[in-house]
């Protein structure tokens, strides 16, 4: 079928908190991002694991807290409580995101991916095994420079074109994933066309990052492709 022509020629990555679609596709590598989770943590499948998230967030902050403090802790956690259950799966590896509130602050940043990764860490997943997704904002790639440096290892979302993926592979990061997807809704919207195949601008734009990281010579990997 198609997936398996796929698998010959990439590495196949799930963008999804779908725990049961990644058991029946078997991808090699899993990404995720807060609004896949929502979306996947409302399915009755998954509903244990939103309860045990919020029992726990709420045991540790305690019987005085707040409902709103316990839920806003309970999110941070969901993430890796389903990157848990992917890894299970996948033989690859999971990115887990960064809020995206904190794409602007390079310290903010770097506590939650260290935070992050403690609690894959404290599960006793490697964290040859986890990626932290960050936006390719400049304070963004500043912080994954500091924590590529520390071991952990960084996927660079929300990347528009080669001038970030260039400052992304100079800092070292593992993985960078440009937004096919986005950029080709910029240029439907902007000129009213519809674009396919190789004329898609998302497609360019990402096969100029790879060409430009194989010709010099970057270890810097390259996720372009939705579907």
């Amino acid at each position: 079928n198609l997936l398996e022509q796929l698998r010959k020629f990439t590495i196949v990555v799930a963008d999804t908190g779908d725990i049961e679609a990644i058991g029946k596709f078997r991808p090699q590598d899993s990404t995720t991002n807060p609004s896949l989770i929502t979306a996947a943590a409302q399915l009755p499948q998954y509903q244990p694991i939103v309860d045990d998230v919020l029992l726990a967030a709420r045991k540790e902050l305690g019987g005085n807290s707040t409902d709103a403090a316990v839920a806003n802790l309970a999110f941070q956690r969901l993430a890796i409580a389903f990157g848990k259950k992917i890894l299970a799966i996948v033989p690859g590896r999971i990115s887990t995101e960064v809020d995206a509130r904190l794409s602007y602050d390079t310290t903010a940043t770097i506590a939650q991916a260290r935070s992050i990764i403690a609690q894959y860490d404290k599960s006793g997943i490697g964290r040859k095994r986890v990626l932290v997704k960050i936006a390719s904002t400049w304070e963004g790639i500043r912080a994954a420079e500091v924590l590529e440096r520390d071991g952990i290892h960084c996927n660079l979302t929300l990347l528009f074109g080669l001038h970030q993926a260039v400052a992304a592979a100079e800092a070292g990061v593992t993985l960078v994933s440009p937004f096919v997807g986005r950029i080709l809704d910029w240029y439907k919207k902007d000129t009213g066309k519809d674009f396919h195949g190789a004329d898609d601008p998302g497609v360019k734009s990402v096969t100029v990052v790879y060409n430009y990281y194989k010709k010099f010579g970057y270890k810097t990997q390259v996720m372009g492709a939705s579907f």
